[in-house]
């Protein structure tokens, strides 16, 4: 009895997805370049049961920040530690935050920049030893951003000797001390805070209140909008703050909490804690019902961004469906709506949602081991499984497997591919689902247009928000597909199931004998240097068209067929098999004309000190999108001759297999998939970025212009 493929599928199936998280869990770590964490102490030594107090030094690079505890958007920085039994530790003791922008000078959050100390007060047991030492341990998490964000950590520690003695104080950390927040009746300020409409106004009364310069009310709930400016008032002893009321708010609070932030006369950042009643005046509120009514109209630019990105995400699954990683599976599908013209709706109908659910299961479970090797600390992006060899391989066999089934060399049943006559039955349903599955496997070495800058947002949302994004490249994915299952008229369009279903299938294999093609040179890049293997893949592909000009013959010139439809079998077959000869003929590596070299950020710093002009290929060999921008634009004569006559130097930055610093590059500019092309120009300090479908004249003019 043969194995049934349906089994054979959903096997296959669920261990591609695991295999290639199970690659991607040995990645190597990035470091954290942009934020370095370590531990200091407040004092030299620990005495027995008294409380002392230690920090996070968070050194940020130029234009780098972390977050505050109420962030306004991003996330906060976490500490957690690993203390020896009977040791407790407080808190972040959160230091006075500023407002931080992004690169193009909107307000990005609350946050912080440069040296910045977050103190902890750590309490030992009284029976310590003195003379012993003991090294205090903890996880640091954050998040960081400059133009892009991403999530950074580090296992910090810090020893000290257990004392009898009153230890020294570290003074310069004891200054750094003087950002944390006082209350405000302590140092003689008088807050009170009064809501009229749309806004708050916050007065800070007393004898030094003038000498408050920028102040600015950083709040710890949604009450205050966080991204819009508050507008300040100095008049005699008092300054008159006015706050704008986020939309999101629900009118609850009834305090104004959180640090109000300020320059003192010797220039240094300084906080007040927030903690002061509401008092609603209900009859101003009526007389600026007008002048608060843009600021009702006002989105959350966070829920804005999120609803851009699930659209570029939703038409990026869309065109997923044209691109040549999909196509085979596309061929497969379209036979098994092809065979339910006619059926019952319902069945149909069931069809199509179960192929729904295959895709949105897959994507669903690519997204969740993505946010679990995030949380871990590596660094991945769209494809991360087709870095694992292993998974290439596997992938490449099962590609075969169904495309010698295709061409009936064997029957395993055509169920599993939604082709059989009994589509129909129980067995036809699972098929679906699987179907779905293996339509994101194949997916994964294709990125589309407007995909590329939904999956970078992805990867650096919450992990809710992160699920969302691939749900809609799923739905995407899986609409066309849906939509012919729910209107059976769509599907009476196709012609009625015939002989010409099973040209159509046998015709259907050679795509994937060409993935298969495609996935050995994958396979042969990832274990071998560079230089033979575009010979290897025309060797492979030349062999796919001989195949093809075989089943051609074949297929037009059997026994008792017409002289005509015989000829056109003959004369079909010998041109396709010897353009395969001509194509797969081996021969020596012929050198290329064109110098690629090795990419780095020291390389592009080290040609734009030198005036060049660098063109920067961000590519892998399993990113067919990238092997196919690479063949139009670099095949091209005027392109060879414009980057020769301009001595522009080439740089690959090859992702094949998994480069943290490349992942790290990529994440810089909110991307997290190839291809990915950059120019740098001497007159620009910044580099231009090209979309992801390149076509000759589009890199001339860039490099023209």
């Amino acid at each position: 009895m043969p194995f049934p493929l349906r089994r054979l599928s959903s096997l296959t199936a669920f261990f591609l997805i695991a295999l290639g998280f199970t690659a991607a869990l040995t990645a190597p770590t990035a470091a954290h370049a942009q934020v370095k964490a370590t531990l200091v102490a407040a004092e030299s030594s620990i005495q027995p049961g008294r409380a002392f107090t230690v920090a996070l030094r968070l050194q940020h690079e130029p234009h780098w920040h972390t977050y505050w505890i109420y962030p306004g958007t991003g996330v906060p920085t976490e500490l957690t530690w690993q203390l020896p039994p009977g040791w407790t530790a407080g808190d972040i003791e959160w230091p006075t935050p500023h407002v931080v922008k992004d690169g193009s000078g909107n307000i990005a959050g609350n946050g912080y920049e440069d040296d910045t100390l977050l103190p902890v007060t750590i309490t030992p047991p009284a029976d310590l030893k003195p003379g012993e030492t003991i090294t205090l341990k903890a996880k640091a998490e954050w998040l960081m951003c400059k133009e892009v964000c991403k999530p950074g950590s580090a296992d910090v520690s810090l020893t000290l000797p257990i004392s009898a003695d009153k230890p020294k104080n570290n003074d310069a950390l004891r200054a750094a001390f003087a950002a944390i927040p006082t209350p405000a009746p302590a140092d003689g300020f008088n807050l009170t805070a009064t809501r009229s409409g749309k806004t708050i106004t916050l007065t800070i009364a007393g004898p030094r209140a003038a000498s408050l310069k920028n102040p600015h009310a950083f709040t710890s709930d949604a009450l205050v909008q966080y991204d819009l400016p508050q507008p300040a008032k100095t008049s005699g002893d008092q300054i008159v703050l006015t706050l704008p009321v986020s939309p999101s708010y629900d009118g609850k609070g009834e305090k104004l909490t959180g640090i109000l932030a300020y320059t003192n006369d010797s220039n240094s950042t300084r906080g007040l804690i927030l903690d002061v009643s509401i008092t609603n005046n209900t009859a101003a509120a009526a007389g600026t019902s007008a002048a608060g009514s843009s600021t009702a109209g006002t989105t959350s630019s966070s829920a804005g961004s999120l609803a851009g990105t699930l659209a570029l995400a939703f038409v990026g699954g869309l065109i997923l469906n044209l691109m040549p990683c999909v196509f085979p599976v596309l061929g497969i599908k379209i036979l098994g709506f092809v065979n339910q013209a006619g059926s019952d709706r319902r069945k149909v109908t069931i069809h199509g949602i179960a192929f729904t659910a295959g895709v949105l299961a897959s994507f669903w479970t690519l997204a969740g081991a993505l946010a679990a090797l995030r949380a871990g600390g590596s660094q991945l992006g769209w494809g991360f499984q087709l870095q694992s060899p292993l998974f290439v391989f596997i992938l490449a066999a099962v590609m075969l497997v169904f495309a010698l089934s295709l061409s009936g060399v064997f029957e395993f049943g055509l169920r599993a591919t939604g082709v059989g006559a009994n589509l129909q039955s129980k067995s036809g349903y699972s098929g679906s689902f699987f179907t779905g599955i293996l339509a994101t496997v194949v997916a994964t070495p294709c990125s589309a247009p407007f995909l590329a800058p939904a999956l970078g947002a992805a990867l650096a949302l919450p992990v809710i928000e992160s699920f969302a994004v691939f749900t809609a490249i799923a739905i995407g994915l899986s609409l066309p597909y849906l939509l012919l299952s729910i209107f059976p008229a769509a599907i009476k369009v196709l012609p009625r199931p015939g002989m010409w279903m099973e040209t159509f299938k046998q015709f259907m294999a050679f795509p994937l004998y060409a993935t298969v093609a495609f996935l050995i040179w994958v396979l042969a890049g990832q274990s071998s240097k560079e230089g033979q293997e575009y010979t290897l893949l025309y060797v492979l592909l030349g062999l796919t068209l001989i195949a093809l000009g075989t089943w051609w013959y074949g297929r037009y010139n059997a026994p008792g067929a017409k002289p005509a439809r015989a000829r056109l079998g003959l004369i079909g077959g010998l041109v396709l098999f010897a353009a395969g000869a001509a194509l797969g003929w081996p021969r020596a590596a012929a050198p290329t004309d064109l110098v690629w070299q090795k990419w780095s950020p020291e390389a592009v710093a080290k040609l734009q000190a030198e005036g060049k002009t660098a063109y920067v290929d961000f590519t892998a060999r399993w990113c067919f999108t990238c092997q196919t921008n690479k063949a139009a634009v670099f095949g091209s004569s005027d392109v060879k001759k414009l980057i020769h006559d301009k001595s522009i130097v080439l740089l690959k930055a090859d992702w094949t297999n998994q480069d943290p610093q490349i992942t790290a590059e990529l994440a810089k500019y909110n991307r997290s998939a190839v291809p990915f092309n950059l120019i740098y120009k001497p007159a620009s300090p910044e580099p231009e970025i090209l979309p992801e479908l390149l076509t000759p004249g589009i890199v001339l003019n860039a490099l023209k212009g």
